[in-house]
């Protein structure tokens, strides 16, 4: 797994359209605190169980993806969780796994508060939100 903080992950895409972006968070957080353009979201997780499905979660990858060398970029919260699905990935056969580092709300403050140290949205790069 290559790591790679926003900015650079952001470029990356940019540079290579056939990488797959992928928003590893829940649909509801993806929706409502804000994505990255372009993001597909596949959760790792999801809402009420809040326990990864693995096989589920590489099977809508492969779904998506189709080639499993192709470049798949990931993105959660703080960069935690795309470091779980990363390795599932691995483990299925990708070759090509992004994580992106702090994700899109970074670490948490001395306030308990996120996006005032790291991540996509610190980082001013581009996103919206329902």
């Amino acid at each position: 797994m290559i790591h790679m903080l926003p900015t650079e992950a952001w470029a990356y895409i940019q540079s290579d359209p056939s990488a797959v972006f992928l928003d590893v968070r829940m649909e509801i957080e993806s929706l409502y605190v804000g994505r990255p353009p372009g993001v597909v979201n596949i959760p790792w997780y999801e809402y009420p169980e809040l326990m990864p499905r693995p096989d589920a979660f590489v099977d809508a990858v492969k779904g998506e993806v189709r080639d499993l060398g192709r470049a798949v970029v990931l993105i959660c919260r703080s960069g935690k969780r795309t470091i779980d699905a990363g390795l599932a990935l691995e483990a299925a056969g990708f070759t090509h796994v992004i994580n992106v580092l702090h994700g899109f709300e970074g670490e948490l403050d001395d306030q308990f508060h996120r996006s005032t140290l790291s991540g996509w949205r610190f980082d001013g790069l581009p996103w919206e939100q329902l």
